[in-house]
């Protein structure tokens, strides 16, 4: 899975997507989810061509136990369909097809890329660095596992590390593989309207045509005006790439956080009401019911909260930061939003986090409390427009020099 269809790592989620919003014991920053039953979750995708091609992929692993090969196929269709429809537990069925072989040492390139696919989505992010270099190891050639590698390291902002895994793509592969990576760059160090042109440029070659390749490369492109501080111009292209293609979670979730950051309330709600819709897309709803002053807005936040008091009744876990921007931003309760911001903060930093950490901090009065966030931001060069108005007031505040 090269540029062609890499997507948003939660990204997002977030990204983002997310980015996904990467979300099972295996877990170490954020408890995610535990697989549960194949029927439940295939019963969502009846009609679904990418659904039935999985059902097809699974009787074959079954009917092979031993066969890893037929494994990682069903592995990495479920990853990729995980990644699309913005539903994590599609990665718990990944984790469980590898279970066999989840500790042997000693894997295929393919066996060590799907492992760091699994790992990155729960959070593990160091053993998931580990097992791309394993993969890279047998196959430098193979873009895919550049391109993770360079989405990875910029999830958690090390732009060092992304930058030479852009160029190593280069070098290895192409030029023109290297020339979304490249983009990225340019937008997130302070060049948004150079990384807008190569992006534009990217989006239209054929090497580039898939599916989740262009999700990644739209979510990216209506991120890289955002940055510029055209967010009218991030909603016009989200709007314009869902209308073709309304599965993409990362750009649905990107949109309805604009739209709400926007003021578009109703929109937000329209973008962000799905038949089955994920956490993120749960939170984004209910802004939007605020924003719009729904006099049902309690009963909406009770039914949010007793789905995450009862993962037991779908099968998952809570997933960290759509709870993060419902106690924050939301408004629930910031002083606890707060204590679980500083201890995601220490487990790992990814920039969405530290903005939440930063809004909860000032929120109470308690700028320093997010000092590490600052520090971090400058030592990186990390550029988001919202990070940086969120520490210039921080630095601003008369208690900023208060511990």
């Amino acid at each position: 899975m090269s540029l062609r269809v890499c997507t948003r790592i939660v990204t997002p989620w977030v990204v983002l997507f997310g980015a996904l919003n990467g979300q099972l014991g295996l877990v170490s920053a954020q408890t995610r989810y535990q697989p549960g039953p194949d029927q439940s979750l295939m019963e969502r995708f009846q009609g679904n061509t990418a659904a039935a091609s999985l059902r097809s992929l699974d009787e074959t692993r079954k009917a092979r136990p031993g066969d890893l090969d037929a494994a990682l196929a069903y592995a990495r269709a479920a990853f990729e369909l995980g990644l699309t429809e913005g539903d994590l537990r599609w990665w718990g069925r990944a984790r469980a097809a590898l279970a066999p072989w989840w500790s042997q040492p000693d894997l295929s390139a393919e066996g060590h890329f799907m492992r760091a696919l699994v790992l990155q989505g729960f959070h593990q992010f160091g053993p998931a660095l580990q097992e791309l270099a394993r993969a890279i190891a047998f196959e430098p050639g193979r873009a895919e596992l550049w391109s993770w590698r360079f989405a990875l390291h910029l999830l958690l902002a090390d732009m060092v590390s992304a930058r030479q895994d852009c160029e190593a793509l280069a070098r290895q592969v192409s030029e023109v593989e290297a020339e979304p990576c490249r983009a990225i760059l340019l937008y997130r160090s302070g060049q948004p309207q150079a990384g807008i042109d190569l992006l534009r440029r990217s989006i239209q070659r054929p090497e580039f045509a898939g599916p989740l390749a262009q999700d990644w490369l739209r979510f990216h492109w209506g991120e890289a005006y955002r940055v510029a501080g055209q967010v009218d111009q991030a909603v016009l292209i989200w709007e314009s790439y869902l209308r073709q293609r309304p599965q993409s979670h990362a750009v649905r979730l990107a949109l309805a956080e604009a739209l709400n950051q926007l003021g578009r309330h109703q929109r937000a709600l329209e973008v962000s009401d799905q038949r089955a819709p994920s956490d993120a897309l749960l939170v984004q709803q209910l802004l939007a019911r605020q924003g719009l002053r729904d006099g049902q807005i309690e009963r909406w936040a009770q039914k949010i909260q007793w789905r995450w008091d009862s993962p037991d009744r779908r099968q998952e876990a809570l997933i960290e930061r759509p709870r993060l921007i419902f106690l924050v931003r939301y408004g629930q309760d910031v002083k606890a939003g707060l204590e679980l911001a500083a201890r995601n903060w220490t487990e790992q930093k990814e920039p969405a986090d530290g903005i939440l950490f930063l809004e909860a901090a000032l929120k109470l009065d308690q700028p320093a409390r997010a000092e590490a966030v600052v520090w971090w931001a400058k030592e990186t060069g990390y550029k988001e427009p919202a990070l940086i108005a969120l520490i210039a007031r921080a630095r601003s505040h008369p208690n900023w020099g208060q511990r």
